[in-house]
């Protein structure tokens, strides 16, 4: 392993070699699922709509409970809600 300055340059060309491989398969992935989105377009699924549900999924009940709530009380303030829960 050559030393430069301090620097092991065989480690650190093994640690960037590994990082540009791992950027180039995160690549992959985000168009994969680019490509999956893209499908469910086709079939007539709305694309912003599945992001949310994909965000939710990944969240715990309680913190997606607790968002759902804050959302409601916000929307009644902003008479988005009539209080009945029926939107006007």
């Amino acid at each position: 392993m050559a030393d430069t300055g301090g620097v092991a340059a065989d480690q650190l060309r093994a640690f960037v070699e590994r990082i540009e491989r791992l950027e180039e398969e995160k690549k992959a992935i985000s168009d994969d699922v680019k490509d999956v989105y893209g499908e469910a377009k086709a079939m007539g699924f709305d694309v912003k709509i599945l992001r949310q549900v994909v965000r939710l999924r990944k969240q715990e009940p309680h913190e997606r409970e607790e968002q759902e709530a804050i959302l409601d009380l916000y929307m009644h303030a902003l008479g988005m809600i009539a209080q009945g829960g029926a939107e006007e």
